[in-house]
């Protein structure tokens, strides 16, 4: 009984830890769901920054910035055209793997794609 206790205090402590990180949480698609992600380009930010898909998902980016921005992969599985403000381009992951991204235009703006 007291060590369901502690396990139970700590599991909180922990909910709480993660909770108040700030940081942003993966999206990832959920059971039965659309096989669709939506990355948003915004304030010189992909948001979220880490997409967890399954294989056959789509993802799409569009870019909510008043500035023109790309999402590349820096292993050149796919490349889209420089996006202005509302456009949109679209990638549908084939196969699992962990797919890192920048826009060419602002080098420091990454992300990453995880297909599970």
């Amino acid at each position: 009984m007291i060590v369901k206790r502690i396990l139970a205090v700590f599991g909180l402590a922990a909910l709480a830890a993660l909770a108040g990180s700030g940081s942003q949480p993966a999206l990832a698609a959920a059971p039965g769901a659309d096989a669709k992600a939506e990355i948003r380009i915004d304030n010189f930010t992909f948001v979220p920054p880490v997409v967890k898909i399954a294989v056959g998902t789509t993802v799409t980016w569009v870019n909510r910035d008043d500035i023109p921005h790309t999402a590349v992969s820096t292993e050149k599985v796919f490349k889209s055209k420089v996006l202005d403000t509302d456009d949109k381009f679209s990638y549908t992951f084939t196969k699992a793997g962990t797919f890192p991204y920048f826009c060419s235009l602002h080098p420091k703006m990454t992300g990453q794609v995880v297909v599970q």
